[in-house]
């Protein structure tokens, strides 16, 4: 049976509150499942004072299905500044869980909903109510994400995280003990799930995360010849793209040295770098392409509106992610969704989607040398990359498009229903 109604529980989404990968991915759920004709309820925090109402013309807030309703999501006055993120997840977000998930018993009480998809902590209310008596509860599918709190997509800081997140890992234990399915977004997580959530393989799915193709339509006559213009890139410059938070963890700074390599090293095809991203790594990164005196060739635009990201994936040779560590990357998602091979780091979920030598390279995460040889590789042989863009396309278009993710997420949630 698949259900007409879902109660969906989450401590963000966009665009009321910013545009990180949570928040997209929840914003597209509600909207491929309206789209299905199902009725979504949406349990979260009021937006943030700088997003404003929700737009009443927007596909999702403005949609006749979709019920929105706000709890509270209470910080301590400091809450926000740098450093206090460990303090926020093991208190303010398992409070917020527990509120959010008390109204989810009552929304399902009065019939609100069929099913309960919630990420996270932000459940924490609704699994101890279903512990408790699950007759009095619907079915309930837990999506952790990345497991960052038991440094599931952080092998390297790994031991670190799990004591620093005790309180919250106690809080994403229970919630997993007390759902029906667990979702792993990568075969990478299936372990994590199992070993820090003690959720049996066969109550663990593998559903990953999702792009929407809708937003890859063929883009505007000329518009990538005026943005390579625009950072002086000649007709048979290579141009490299990178997107995403300026964050050590990105390893953008691996790149740079990579590129520096590649300056270095025996002639290579001409190219240049466009870094489309902010944070607080940027000054740092700046700093480094002037010392490597790549200032001509490494452009960093800051942060951009979401078109225009996805104008510099349409102009892009080829797209780059030197990623220390990852979960399902939409990122390189995206630029696949846009038919361009790919270099990345062998981190998290890259390698469900990058296939050496057909969607395009993998190298081992930190390594810079690595990543200048599969750099001069790739741009040594540009005829090769149009078919590899084309086959990352459909691997896009078969695993992790939006419709084919939602067809998965229906058939587990009448699996769930039938189980019941």
């Amino acid at each position: 049976m698949t259900p007409q109604r879902i109660l969906v529980l989450t401590r963000a989404v966009y665009p009321l509150h910013g545009i990180g990968g949570l928040e997209r991915h929840v914003y597209d759920l509600a909207r491929h499942l309206l789209g299905r004709g199902v009725a979504v309820t949406l349990v979260t925090p009021p937006p943030r004072r700088d997003a404003g109402a929700p737009d009443p013309s927007d596909p999702v807030f403005g949609h006749e299905r979709l019920t929105a309703r706000f709890v509270p999501y209470r910080t301590f006055p400091f809450a926000g500044r740098r450093g206090t993120t460990i303090l926020d997840r093991n208190t303010a977000y398992p409070l917020f869980g527990w509120r959010a998930g008390r109204l989810a018993q009552r929304l399902v009480a009065q019939g609100a909903a069929q099913i309960v998809q919630g990420y996270g902590a932000a459940t924490l209310g609704y699994a101890l109510a279903r512990a408790r008596d699950p007759l009095e509860t619907v079915p309930f599918v837990l999506n952790p994400q990345g497991l960052e709190e038991f440094g599931g997509t952080d092998p390297g800081r790994a031991p670190l995280k799990r004591l620093a997140y005790r309180p919250l890992q106690a809080a994403v234990r229970a919630c997993a003990r007390a759902a029906d399915r667990v979702v792993a977004t990568d075969d990478a997580l299936l372990p994590v799930v199992e070993e820090h959530l003690g959720v049996p393989r066969e109550k663990a799915p593998v559903i990953p995360n999702a792009v929407d193709l809708d937003r890859f339509a063929a883009r505007p006559a000329g518009e990538a010849r005026h943005l390579r213009a625009s950072i002086g890139a000649g007709e048979g410059d290579s141009l490299l793209v990178a997107v995403g938070r300026l964050e050590a963890n990105k390893g953008f700074h691996v790149l740079i040295e990579a590129l520096a390599r590649l300056a270095r090293g025996p002639a290579a095809p001409p190219w240049r770098l466009v870094l489309v991203g902010d944070g607080p790594r940027r000054g740092a990164l700046r700093r480094q392409v002037r010392e490597a005196g790549l200032e001509s060739r490494v452009h960093l635009p800051g942060r951009v509106a979401d078109e225009a990201v996805h104008a510099w994936y349409a102009a892009a040779t080829l797209f780059v992610h030197p990623t220390l560590y990852e979960g399902s990357s939409l990122v390189t998602l995206e630029a696949m969704a846009h038919r361009r091979a790919v270099v990345a780091t062998a981190a998290g979920g890259i390698p469900d989607k990058v296939v050496p030598g057909v969607t395009g390279w993998l190298v081992p995460p930190g390594d810079a040398a690595a990543l200048a040889g599969a750099l001069r590789s790739a741009l040594a042989d540009r005829e090769r990359l149009p078919a590899m863009g084309e086959a990352g396309r459909a691997v896009v278009e078969q695993r992790f498009s939006w419709a084919a993710v939602t067809d998965r997420l229906l058939a587990l949630y009448a699996e769930v229903l039938a189980g019941r």
